[in-house]
């Protein structure tokens, strides 16, 4: 069951891979429009549209990570762990960045805190997609 404000739902669920590379449904607050933006699969600082007035506060402080307690209690997440990403960006990990997958992932991680500033980063890049793939994932995947 979604729960709604003003016609918008306030919970919503994405794929994410997991351990071992196995798929489970990740919970968090919405801090984005229902809209899809063609191409971009992460969102980037000062130029995405998608992003609620109160999504902007939801990011700041962290408060769209707590319906993420959910998965910690159903055994999907721990409080720290490598955080989960979207299968878009595990299918171009090498093999040694896979090994990563043997742990549990977390609400948060050293990478989280090293990359707090990460759609800053992103927005000042030519394609924020690429930079992701090629400059932070294996960054946060050294860290962790």
């Amino acid at each position: 069951m979604m729960i709604s404000f003003l016609r918008l739902p306030i919970l919503y669920y994405q794929s994410r891979t997991g351990r071992n590379g196995r798929p489970f449904v990740m919970y968090k607050m919405r801090s984005i429009r229902n809209r899809k933006t063609k191409g971009l699969n992460i969102t980037v600082k000062g130029r995405d549209p998608r992003i609620l007035k109160i999504g902007w506060l939801e990011r700041k402080y962290k408060i769209s990570e707590i319906p993420q307690l959910f998965n910690v209690l159903k055994g999907q997440m721990s409080i720290v762990g490598p955080r989960p990403e979207v299968k878009f960006y595990t299918n171009v990990y090498d093999e040694t960045q896979r090994k990563e997958s043997s742990m549990k992932p977390g609400i948060t991680d050293y990478a989280s805190i090293e990359f707090r500033n990460e759609n800053e980063l992103l927005q000042e890049a030519e394609n924020p997609t690429q930079y992701y793939i090629d400059n932070i994932v294996p960054e946060k995947i050294r860290l962790n």
